[in-house]
Order: C-alpha cells, then sequence, then structure tokens
C-alpha cells in the first residue's frame, strides 16, 4: 500500500488538521516509511507463539463470579429524581 499526496490531503480534511502545501510530501513519505514497516511485521514467523497481555508474565487477581445487587438498590434509588417499584423513572424519549 503507498500514501500519495492526495491521501495525505484527504484524511487531513477529514480529521480536521491544517496542513501546509510543503508538509504534505515529506508527510505522505513518513506515513509510507510507517506502513512500509508494519508490512515487513508480517514476515516475522509466530507459530507456535502464544499471544501475550503483557511482556511480564503475571496473573491477574481473581474473585468469584457471582452475580449481586449489592443490596444497596435503596441507597441507589435515594440519588434519583424519580423512582417507582424499585426502579428508575425516566422519561420517554421514543414517540
Amino acid at each position: 500500500m503507498s500514501v500519495t499526496p492526495d491521501d495525505v490531503r484527504k484524511v487531513a480534511r477529514l480529521s480536521r488538521i491544517k496542513i501546509s502545501d510543503e508538509r504534505v510530501e515529506p508527510m505522505a513519505q513518513e506515513l509510507n516509511g510507517i506502513l512500509n514497516w508494519i508490512e515487513q511485521l508480517n514476515e516475522v514467523d509466530v507459530e507456535g507463539v502464544e499471544p501475550m497481555t503483557s511482556v511480564v508474565e503475571m496473573s491477574l487477581p481473581m474473585r468469584k463470579d457471582e452475580i449481586t445487587d449489592g443490596n444497596r438498590s435503596d441507597e441507589v434509588l435515594a440519588n434519583a429524581p424519580n423512582s417507582a417499584d424499585g426502579f428508575f423513572v425516566v422519561p420517554k424519549v421514543v414517540e
């Protein structure tokens, strides 16, 4: 894939970034360099390599997966401007 000066202008316009005409060509070359480097990563053999979440092997602390309401519905509903039968009451927004 190759980034052209027209692509740079279009991306700059879509992202609402003002870019001067003398910066368009260097920006296209820079983006092409980045994309070429990313394409080089496709050449790396990763067969049999486990995905990692971090470079340091560690396990996350786990808690028991239980569904609870926190037994605090009265405290939560006390902050609501309007509630009924243990639920928030909100204005209708769809006709």
